[in-house]
């Protein structure tokens, strides 16, 4: 197995042992990312000087005989909303193609204290916004598996860069679905954590009570790694939790005998492709040979979960988006009349057409006259969703399903149809609606090859369940495939 195509056990294993060096697995990358980004696009900008100087400093210290870290040299790249000191943090988008971070996230930064080597910042939906990584600013990212359909969004670019062994493990965002659904449709394992969980400082706001910071990796037991590492509380981050982030990765456990499970009917019944579901039903009965007892429920508040979630989400966009004003920083026109001309050319030019779409949206629905009517409402669901998740959770260890209705699609076969591509967020956003966390794991292929993600979805702090729920069936079917 190459370098590039090793997991972060694996390839942990292999550096520990001299049997391959730092800068020699920087390079393997950097080869990779040379031949693959022309064609799928998953990077933005690149940090291959600084990696291979750290991992210069790592080869000198191992020589020493000094313990690391097991993130110690492993490459990965982070999505392009969170910033990097000295690095750009562009969006994706037009409006910060020219702005360089004065400071570093804390997701980012608690990697680089584990000496993991940043390759570079990662291809999204402008702002986050989108589902297919078609709005950027930069191109859209090609699916790894047919560079022909999407991989998805808006952490696309953190989903094909895994897929596409351009990157041991990236960091995405997920406000709606947005690390699982590019996790399903590239075949990697995507997981958004619990609200709070991960702290959201140097990640440029989307939507804040719904953004997430998670990993996508190639395995389980990567996933586990990646998110003990950038957990906990931070004191930038008021919304982060007082909680201690235990190993999650030692904590892994395959046996889950006696859980009990829930799936829900909505999540079966129409708009799903066949295929699909044929995926999901049989991932149920890969679960029941693991001793685990599914039921069919129902969550009711599933056809509102769509709208609550835009209305939401949206509004927050409008106040979160208003800082770009071409003032401070941002895009600013080359020629203005005056404050009011500047503010329009520089928003106008800007941004891309969805977040004009979504700004829109979010105002009027705050807008004197309409904020009962839409945006109370949509809180008042939100409170609903949430109430009827803790129902659940009271009586089941998980709830699983299919992560998006179909499998990647051809590009620009629903760019033009918003509200077609939105609909393909309905099994997502109920889970970021909800605060829980909630993973994609590969569940097969459809008949052109194609990846099919399986969510599985957990009571809030219920990492380490969903994690070895996942594991078990990660474990049962790769033997399978090996028998």
């Amino acid at each position: 197995m190459k370098l590039f195509e090793m997991g972060i056990k694996e390839l942990h294993g292999r550096l520990k042992k001299k049997e391959a060096g730092y800068r020699e697995t920087v390079f393997a990358y950097i080869k990779q990312i040379e031949e693959k980004n022309k064609e799928i696009n998953p990077y933005i900008s690149f940090c291959f000087e600084k990696a291979l100087s750290k991992a210069g400093e790592l080869e000198k210290r191992t020589s020493s005989n000094k313990p690391g870290s097991i993130l110690a040299g492993i490459p990965f790249a982070v999505k392009d909303n969170m910033c990097v000191k000295d690095t750009m943090t562009t969006c994706a988008s037009k409006m910060l193609s020219n702005f360089s971070s004065p400071y570093t996230a804390t997701a980012v930064q608690k990697l680089l204290d584990k000496d993991a080597l940043l390759l570079g910042k990662l291809n999204m939906d402008e702002f986050a916004m989108g589902g297919s990584n078609e709005t950027s600013y930069f191109g859209c990212v090609r699916n790894p598996k047919d560079h022909k359909r999407v991989p998805g969004g808006s952490s696309g670019g953190s989903a094909a860069a895994v897929a596409g062994n351009m990157a041991c493990f990236a960091l995405g965002s997920d406000t709606g679905g947005s690390i699982r659904q590019p996790a399903s449709y590239c075949g990697v394992v995507g997981l958004k954590p619990t609200y709070g969980k991960v702290s959201r400082y140097g990640l440029v706001a989307f939507a804040s009570s719904l953004d997430q910071i998670g990993p996508l990796t190639r395995d389980i037991e990567d996933s586990a790694l990646v998110l003990s590492a950038i957990s906990g509380q931070d004191i930038h981050d008021s919304t982060s939790c007082d909680i201690k982030a235990p190993d999650h990765a030692a904590s892994l456990n395959s046996d889950i005998k006696g859980m009990n499970i829930a799936y829900p009917k909505e999540y079966l019944g129409s708009g799903i492709d066949p295929v699909v579901k044929d995926s999901i039903l049989k991932a149920i009965d890969v679960l029941k040979e693991a001793g685990v007892r599914i039921e069919e429920i129902s969550l009711p508040l599933t056809e509102y979960a769509i709208p609550a979630y835009y209305i939401i989400s949206s509004a927050e966009a409008s106040s979160n988006l208003s800082r770009y004003d071409g003032i401070k920083y941002g895009h600013r026109p080359d020629a203005f009349d005056d404050i009011l001309d500047l503010y329009v050319k520089s928003r106008t030019e800007g941004f891309g057409d969805e977040v004009k779409r979504r700004i829109m949206l979010g105002t009027y629905a705050l807008s004197s006259g309409y904020y009962d009517a839409y945006y109370l409402k949509a809180i008042k669901v939100r409170n609903m969703i949430r109430s009827d998740f803790g129902d659940i959770f009271s009586r089941y260890d998980a709830i699983i399903g299919p992560v998006a209705p179909t499998t990647a699609y051809h590009i620009g076969e629903k760019i033009n149809d918003p509200l077609k591509m939105y609909l393909g967020d309905i099994y997502t956003v109920s889970a970021n609606i909800a605060g829980i966390p909630a993973l994609s794991v590969p569940a097969g292929e459809d008949d052109q090859g194609m990846p099919i993600g399986m969510q599985i979805m957990g009571d809030s702090f219920s990492e380490q369940k969903i994690l070895d729920i996942a594991y078990a069936y990660e474990k049962i079917t790769k033997a399978k495939v090996e028998q």
